[in-house]
């Protein structure tokens, strides 16, 4: 059984993230963690060279970012464009999937900011009744 057949054990559809052996997991994980979230919700803005996306996204890593840019790169989200010039210069832009896949992030990152004092209360509340970390 290839992965593309293990992913559709639970449902009738081409790929299925909750079976284990499922490639969209991986790419799942690339879009919705920490710095591959950000890093395309940064990139929706337009092409930035590397130090500029360094610092649009605050706190990353160069290491860190460069591991997120080659994975969103190779899932086909983001375009890596070298130039020969002397020093070399790198554009980062998202590709059309990338672009598409930026939207929904952002509507969910635009709706997490929106509801931030839900959150801050609720977290409150939770520390008050079970005592804080």
């Amino acid at each position: 059984m290839n992965s593309t057949q293990e992913c559709t054990e639970e449902q009738d559809l081409p790929y299925n993230v909750f079976a284990k052996a499922c490639p969209s997991r991986g790419t799942l994980e690339h879009v919705t963690g920490r710095w591959g979230g950000l890093t395309l919700g940064a990139l929706y803005e337009g092409s930035l060279r590397f130090n500029e996306l360094r610092r649009r996204v605050d706190g990353v890593s160069e290491k860190m970012l460069s591991q997120t840019l080659h994975a969103l790169e190779r899932d086909g989200l983001v375009h890596r464009e070298a130039q020969p010039t002397n020093p070399p210069r790198v554009d980062y832009e998202l590709t059309p999937l990338g672009r598409e896949v930026a939207e929904r992030l952002l509507s969910l990152i635009h709706f997490v900011e929106g509801r931030m004092d839900d959150v801050l209360a609720a977290r409150v509340r939770y520390d008050e009744t079970r005592g804080a970390l």
